[in-house]
């Protein structure tokens, strides 16, 4: 499995700050921002890792970690024009995959939680075993903002929906996702959302039509931050 860290957009919910430094950069307690979802990629054990940026980004991005090689890493880029959407991401690093299953993070993402990296690998071996998607949800007060994930009372996924005007649950999916080598076919089919973005949740419902996606709830002893507003 490789792993794809989705490090585009402009910040703009953080100006002025990020007018003169990428957002992923923005200290948060003693590292960058970057370093946390890097971290989970690491204690998981993989190794091959493409971060997906701006153009005016890249050149900061690679004197920060070069060729990963310092850290026991592979790291390439792909330049990401401009920020067209989640799914996107997968659509750009298809030729980096080569037909591998992917852990798919958001760089602006920070986890917390006892037996966390136990939770990750359970989904990593799962995904690496028999296929489709899994993801995380969340409980949030402010579901409209996210996406959102609708289930039964067995945990048997009914819907996933792109920042509902009136949502379904209070569950939102974070921003790390496992998805099989289907997942940049997948996305190159979806049509751009009413906002004009390829949305991951768009992604995510084709696999639940497949019958193919399984969501864990992050309940007591986790947290989620989205550090990108």
């Amino acid at each position: 499995m490789k792993a794809v860290i989705l490090a585009g957009g402009s910040g703009t919910r953080l100006y002025p700050t990020t007018k003169v430094i990428n957002k992923h950069f923005l200290p948060i307690y003693n590292k960058p921002m970057i370093y946390y979802p890097l971290s989970l990629v690491m204690l998981l054990g993989i190794r091959d890792v493409l971060f997906i940026v701006n153009p005016q980004d890249l050149e900061d991005f690679k004197n920060l970690f070069s060729d990963g090689s310092h850290l026991g890493m592979r790291i390439d880029y792909k330049i990401q024009e401009k920020p067209n959407g989640l799914a996107e991401g997968l659509i750009l690093a298809e030729d980096y995959l080569k037909g591998d299953k992917v852990f798919y993070l958001l760089g602006d993402n920070i986890f917390f939680g006892h037996d966390l990296v136990k939770i990750l690998k359970e989904a990593m071996l799962e995904v690496e075993t028999k296929g489709g998607a899994y993801v995380f949800g969340y409980y949030v007060k402010d579901p409209e903002r996210f996406g959102i994930v609708e289930f039964d009372e067995n945990g048997k996924v009914l819907s996933i929906e792109e920042k509902p005007k009136k949502p379904k649950s209070h569950y939102a999916v974070v921003g790390a996702y496992f998805f099989d080598e289907n997942a940049s076919q997948i996305a190159k089919n979806v049509k751009p959302s009413d906002r004009g973005e390829l949305e991951i949740t768009s992604v995510l419902e084709e696999y639940l039509k497949r019958e193919a996606l399984k969501v864990k709830l992050l309940g007591r002893g986790f947290a989620w931050f989205d550090a990108g507003t």
